[in-house]
């Protein structure tokens, strides 16, 4: 069977809150652009606490190269129920690494509260929590609601599918988890990535967050002289 193919999505609040609202997100919360990382002026515009930051980075070779070197050793990821920290989902269909991510964002942590019981994400987490990582990923794969959601959201943007081939860029989220850990979060990765804990008053957008997560990506791209280029938004509450 042909792998199932997706248009891919743009990271920015327009996209992300029409997917979000389709799938079942409270409108109490709600995506937010993000031009800074570091300035207090710009940072103070964004609703606290930040939940989850989603981010579309180009894949480049410096990146690829730290991916495939932690990736290299480890198993299949095995995780399911309950325990786990952060619900994470392997993704095996084509340009979904947008709309993936933004599940990764609104089923972990505080997010998965605002979730309206009976929706399509509520269906989805029901659906996939306790199954591994295969048949969690067919979770998605069969959900005709997610696909929809996805392809109403993508119409939204500008992105060309004929150019999509070629975009060379991956969604990443990073989310608290319910350990209070940061964790990375992509499809494409042998499984969630825990980059350490943070406390109780700090969130994704906090000093420590931004230092284990984009900020680390963005430091082995500036080591290397690479592409700094990256479109962040992030999950907190709604303005309005």
């Amino acid at each position: 069977m042909a792998k199932k193919v997706f248009t891919m999505l743009e990271n920015n609040p327009a996209v992300m809150n029409q997917l979000a609202s389709t799938l079942g997100l409270s409108p109490s919360l709600s995506f937010h652009d993000i031009y800074s990382l570091t300035d207090p002026d710009l940072l103070a515009f964004i609703p606290r606490p930040a939940l989850a930051l989603l981010v579309i980075i180009p894949l480049t070779p410096t990146w690829n190269k730290a991916r495939t070197t932690e990736d290299k050793d480890k198993g299949e990821y095995d995780g399911k129920g309950e325990e786990e920290p952060v619900i994470w989902f392997k993704q095996t269909i084509g340009n979904a690494c947008g709309s993936i991510g933004l599940v990764h964002c609104l089923l972990n942590g505080e997010a998965s509260r605002y979730i309206t019981p009976g929706s399509t994400l509520d269906q989805i987490r029901k659906d996939a929590l306790p199954k591994t990582m295969f048949d969690r990923a067919k979770v998605l794969e069969e959900s005709d609601a997610f696909e929809e959601a996805h392809q109403e959201a993508a119409v939204l943007g500008d992105t060309l599918p004929e150019t999509q081939d070629h975009l060379g860029q991956h969604f990443v989220a990073f989310v608290k988890g319910k350990d209070g850990h940061l964790w990375e979060l992509e499809g494409a990765r042998k499984g969630p990535l825990d980059r350490g804990p943070l406390g109780e008053d700090e969130d994704v957008l906090s000093a420590a967050a931004v230092e284990r997560g984009l900020g680390r990506l963005m430091r082995i791209e500036s080591e290397n002289g690479g592409d700094l280029r990256f479109s962040a938004t992030v999950l907190a509450e709604s303005l309005e």
